[in-house]
């Protein structure tokens, strides 16, 4: 599908895609090179996007803003232009939200998700639960479909002891419940990867993606892995290599990035 012998899948909580350019993201972005980068919570309406943002050289642009000004929202830059593009997961209040953006290419798919936060209140962890029993058989449907698929996105929930520092603190806290963790293991159960995990199993400290703005805590790096990109076997498998970039600081996430095999019959070196 692509020229060079990587598949490179980049996904990027900006907390802001405006404030997340002004702190270099679109420069890193042009550096590291992806075939598809996967945004969440561009906060920002189609209204408020740069024309560089609409139409980035280089790459088609695609983006799911949530209604509500100034929150959520998803967004996908493929250098090659898919076959089709989709939005939402078939729930009016989740969808109006901007939670869910798919693209198909020939021989794969390339989800950006937002799963809700349900930290700011017992009414959006409510909100959280009830979105993780809606897409769970959503997680099911695409699996039946048949074809290689990769969901990059802020998932909200540290699935494991090892993803988070203080995990003996946060157990009664949203994403580290363990109603959530559970969810979490359910989905893997389906036949979905964690490809990061699978290609570096005893990653700890290394593989955090986010860090709360207060107490310093990225200086002190007491972080949470969040954000994933969960694939089918087939794509898992072409998995080579993969990083946090934490050099430069362009939100409260730092970029997850995984390279896969560019040939679809590639094994990658975590198989």
């Amino acid at each position: 599908m692509y020229g060079n012998s990587n598949l490179r899948i980049i996904s990027l909580n900006l907390n802001g895609i405006r404030s997340a350019w002004q702190k270099g993201a679109e420069a890193w972005i042009r550096r590291a090179a992806p075939e598809v980068i996967a945004f969440q919570e561009l906060k920002a309406q189609m209204g408020d996007l740069s024309p560089a943002m609409l139409t980035p050289e280089g790459y088609h642009a695609f983006y799911h803003p949530a209604v509500r000004k100034g929150y959520s929202g998803v967004g996908l830059w493929c250098r090659q232009k898919p076959l089709a593009v989709s939005t939402g997961m078939g729930d009016a209040a989740f969808d109006a939200e901007g939670r869910f953006l798919r693209v198909d290419f020939a021989d794969f798919s390339v989800i950006s998700l937002y799963l809700p936060s349900g930290s700011a209140s017992p009414e959006r962890q409510a909100d959280k639960f009830r979105f993780l029993e809606l897409f769970l058989p959503r997680l099911e449907a695409l699996l039946a479909e048949g074809r290689e698929m990769v969901i990059c996105g802020d998932w909200n929930i540290a699935h494991q002891e090892i993803d988070l520092k203080n995990w003996k603190g946060n157990r009664k806290n949203s994403g580290f419940l363990p109603e959530e963790r559970e969810w979490f293991s359910r989905m893997l159960a389906l036949g979905w990867q964690d490809v990061f995990r699978a290609c570096y199993p005893e990653a700890g400290e290394s593989a955090y993606t986010w860090w709360s703005n207060r107490g310093q805590a990225r200086a002190k790096n007491v972080g949470w892995r969040i954000d994933y990109q969960i694939a089918t076997p087939g794509l898992a498998a072409r998995a080579r290599e993969g990083f946090v970039y934490k050099v430069e600081r362009f939100s409260d996430h730092a970029p997850l990035v995984l390279d896969y095999a560019e040939d679809p019959g590639g094994v990658g070196v975590c198989a």
